[in-house]
C-alpha cells in the first residue's frame, strides 16, 4: 500500500453510488480515511458535526447544488473544496471557484491526477506533513519513524513500528494474524501466529500504560486499532 495521507479525513458527496463507493474504496487505499454522503443535506450535516480537511463535492445532487453546499458550509466552516462533476461549462467552472472551491475537477477523471489535487490542496490549507497517519491520540511519521500518543513520543523497535503502522493504515478494520503475519514480516513462520500476539502484547504495554485501550482483540479473528470512545 502506498500512503499518501493517513493524517486527512476527506468526505465524499456524489448521489451516484458506483461513483461514491470507487471514490472512497480509492481514497482509503491511498491513506485517508473517507465517509460519503449522498445529498447535500446529508454533507452539510456530516460536515457540522465532524469538519473534514476536504471535501470533494458533485453539483449535481438530488437536493441543494453543489454551490448550495458550498455556501452553507462556508457559513460556519472554512473547509477546504474540490468539485468533482460532469458540470463542464465555463460558467460552471467560474461559480464554483468564485464561490472559494480550490480546484474544480470534471468526470470523467484520472485516479492519480486527482490524488495529486488533493495532495496539493491539502499541502496549502492544512500544514500538515503528508505521509503522516493519524487514529485519534496517535500520530505515525513513516519517514521519521517517530510515533506519539497525546503528543508524548512512544519509544517502539523497527517490527513494533511496523505492526503499529499496519495496523494504522486499516484503522477500524478487523486484520487477521495471517494477514499481519504477511504484511508486517513477510515470510513464512510454518503457519505459526503467535509471533503476532506476542509483538500485540508488546505494543500494548507502551501505547496504552495509563490510556484507554487502543488495540483490541476480535476473537477467532485477530485485530483491530479503534480511536478511544469520548
Amino acid at each position: 500500500m502506498t500512503v499518501v495521507s493517513g493524517a486527512e479525513r476527506l468526505l465524499v458527496v456524489d448521489d451516484e453510488p458506483t461513483v461514491r463507493e470507487l471514490l472512497a474504496a480509492t481514497l482509503r487505499f491511498a491513506g485517508f480515511r473517507v465517509s460519503t454522503a449522498a445529498t447535500g443535506a446529508e454533507a452539510v450535516a456530516s460536515a457540522a458535526g465532524s469538519p473534514p480537511d476536504l471535501v470533494l463535492l458533485d453539483v449535481m445532487l438530488p437536493d441543494l447544488d453543489g454551490f448550495e453546499v458550498v455556501r452553507r458550509l462556508r457559513e460556519h466552516h472554512p473547509v477546504p473544496v474540490l468539485f468533482l462533476t460532469a458540470r463542464d461549462r465555463q460558467a460552471d467552472k467560474i461559480t464554483g471557484l468564485s464561490l472559494g472551491a480550490d480546484d474544480y475537477v470534471t468526470k470523467p477523471f484520472d485516479l492519480e491526477e486527482l490524488i495529486a489535487r488533493i495532495r496539493a490542496i491539502l499541502r496549502r490549507t492544512t500544514g500538515r506533513r503528508t505521509g503522516l497517519l493519524t487514529s485519534g491520540p496517535l500520530v505515525l511519521d513513516p519517514d521519521g519513524h517517530q510515533v506519539t500518543r497525546d503528543g508524548e513520543p512512544v519509544r517502539l523497535s523497527p517490527t513494533e513500528f511496523r505492526l503499529l503502522r499496519y495496523l494504522m493504515e486499516n484503522a477500524g478494520q478487523v486484520v487477521s494474524r495471517a494477514q499481519i503475519l504477511d504484511r508486517v514480516w513477510q515470510y513464512d513462520f510454518g503457519g505459526d501466529t503467535s509471533i503476532v500476539d506476542t509483538y500485540v502484547s508488546y505494543l500494548r504495554r507502551k501505547l496504552d500504560a495509563g490510556h484507554p485501550k487502543l488495540i483490541h482483540t476480535v476473537h477467532g479473528t485477530g485485530y483491530v486499532l479503534r480511536e478511544p470512545r469520548r
